[in-house]
């Protein structure tokens, strides 16, 4: 039910068919008895700037979900932010601060890094190889970084991708030991999958899932399909693995508590979730 005392939070991105987040928080405010709601806001790019100023001036705003195509562009009208988000060049929360200032952060990466937690795979004093640099890899080498992980050695194909994040993880970090070269998986703690390879029939794997020790934990990104080409391998090697929608779940309670919501499991939201 939403009244007058409900506090809204945006879904801005455009376009909106796709949006999930709905889905999964509206059912948890509900059954949590919070007095808020997420609301797809479908915006296209050249309008996005002024809307974000003027949604915010709403009485009843609370604060929005960012995403595709709005998350680099987010980062030019935050008031503040957090190193993870400065690596990952983007974010993907913004809450309403109590003198009115935007505050933003990015939770693609803490999400990941929670999920290898919750499976018992430590990360500070790992050592992590992270393929592809983009958006997400990005927003994952931070959070990895911010749990203390010891090295990260990156690579994708466009090296200045590469080389741009790591002197972003250097500048941040600077107690991570940061490379850049070939996606060789041997002698790694964990490795990690963030490209798209995977989502089409015949893509090639991202690493030599021979140079795999079964003792490496391998997580992935891909979301359209539970086990990959890439999971299977790793998985047939004696690898433990994360499939990629556990990234998305969770970091929905990172997102709670940014928010300062009443905060829930990963399990419990994907039991109630209605995707």
């Amino acid at each position: 039910m939403i009244s007058g005392t409900t506090k809204l939070i945006a879904h801005l991105g455009f376009p909106t068919e796709s949006f999930k987040a709905p889905l999964i928080y509206n059912p948890y405010f509900d059954k949590a008895g919070i007095d808020a709601v997420v609301i797809p806001m479908g915006c296209r790019p050249a309008d996005y700037a002024a809307f974000v100023k003027l949604v915010f001036r709403l009485s009843n705003i609370h604060g929005a979900l960012v995403t595709m195509p709005h998350k680099v562009a987010t980062m030019d009208l935050l008031d503040e932010t957090s190193n993870r988000a400065r690596v990952a060049g983007s974010a993907n929360a913004i809450r309403l601060g109590p003198d009115g200032r935007l505050v933003g952060d990015m939770f693609d990466g803490e999400g990941f890094a929670r999920g290898l937690a919750r499976k018992g795979q430590a990360i500070a004093g790992s050592s992590i190889l992270i393929v592809g640099s983009g958006g997400v890899g990005s927003a994952i080498a931070a959070s990895l970084a911010d749990a203390g992980a010891r090295k990260i050695a990156l690579y994708d194909g466009n090296e200045a991708s590469s080389a741009g994040l790591r002197d972003r993880l250097n500048l941040y970090y600077p107690a991570t030991e940061v490379t850049v070269g070939p996606p060789d998986p041997a002698g790694f703690d964990i490795v990690v999958n963030a490209t798209p390879l995977g989502m089409r029939p015949g893509d090639p794997l991202p690493v030599d899932v021979s140079r795999l020790s079964p003792s490496t934990f391998v997580g992935e990104v891909v979301m359209s399909v539970a086990i990959t080409p890439f999971l299977a391998a790793a998985r047939d090697r004696g690898c433990a693995y994360q499939v990629g929608t556990d990234m998305l779940f969770e970091q929905i309670p990172a997102y709670l508590e940014f928010f300062d919501f009443p905060t829930t499991s990963a399990d419990e939201l994907r039991a109630i979730s209605r995707l």
